[in-house]
């Protein structure tokens, strides 16, 4: 298993920008890829971005491209969500998933998620 801790959430004014973190431990050799998803209060919980552990293969959200950027160090087995030009519909809260076999980024199983983080964009 993979234990998975969030933190960088907080809060911010629209236009402004949040970066946060996913640190990985227990079984991280066993890490394929990690994702980030949110769920705002009220909707369902959605797919934000991905990054392969090898390779650093990245994939985005239509929502958030060009917006946020997804970066790893695998040395410190650390993911990260840089968010830039934030929006009121950005709020939610964010979980950094890991993914230990090679699926699909949206619809593929997650196998280990971390407690979240809450981002709140205010207008």
């Amino acid at each position: 298993q993979v234990q998975l801790v969030e933190s960088g959430g907080g809060l911010v004014q629209a236009g402004g920008s949040l970066k946060l973190s996913c640190v990985a431990s227990g079984r991280s050799f066993s890490i394929y890829s990690m994702g980030w998803f949110r769920q705002a209060p009220g909707k369902e919980r959605e797919f934000v971005a991905r990054i392969t552990w090898s390779g650093g293969f990245t994939y985005y959200a239509n929502s958030v491209e060009g917006r946020f950027t997804i970066s790893s160090d695998n040395a410190k087995n650390t993911v990260y969500l840089q968010m830039n030009s934030l929006k009121p519909e950005d709020t939610a809260e964010y979980y950094c998933a890991a993914q230990r076999a090679a699926r699909p980024p949206v619809t593929g199983r997650y196998d280990d998620w971390g407690q979240g983080t809450q981002v709140t964009v205010s207008a």
